[in-house]
């Protein structure tokens, strides 16, 4: 629960989480370099909290590994999550925390996309325009009210 209200999705769908990778010859060997993908993009960001209930990310289907791009050459990473329902308050936040998650695990050089699915929010462009700013998003990491809520995104549960 966020500031004592109700939640907003009392009862959402809880999705099985996927399995761990597993780690190839080719990726434990340390002559190779090894290029990101979205498999490890994913990896990051699946056990992210949600705000709202003691659920992953990856166990509400917010995220999903299909909606994951790199392109490792370009330095780009590009993500889509989906909120649980069409109105919810909480898609900035969560926008927000996935971003932050990557830019802080990810290497300087990537360009980091996050988006709302098209067509899942009913506040879709505007939340994609503040996740776009990124003025808006350091503005936002300097209230340090927010920054302990996306760090609590962050944390692992005990």
């Amino acid at each position: 629960m966020v500031g004592g209200s109700q939640l907003e999705n009392a009862n959402p769908l809880i999705y099985q989480r996927s399995g761990e990778r597993p780690v190839t010859e080719l990726e434990e060997d340390e002559e190779v370099t090894d290029t990101i993908d979205g498999r490890e993009i994913f990896d990051l960001i699946r056990s992210i909290n949600d705000p709202e209930h003691p659920l992953s990310l990856e166990e509400l289907n917010v995220v999903e590994q299909i909606r994951v791009k790199v392109n490792d050459e370009d330095s780009a990473v590009s993500v889509e999550f989906t909120p649980t329902i069409p109105h919810c308050s909480m898609a900035t936040l969560i926008g927000l925390s996935i971003k932050v998650k990557l830019l802080r695990s990810l290497p300087d050089r990537f360009k980091v996309d996050v988006h709302i699915t098209p067509g899942t929010h009913a506040s879709e462009h505007a939340v994609n325009k503040q996740l776009a700013d990124k003025e808006r998003v350091a503005a936002a990491l300097e209230n340090s009210h927010l920054l302990e809520v996306v760090n609590q995104c962050l944390s692992a549960r005990s």
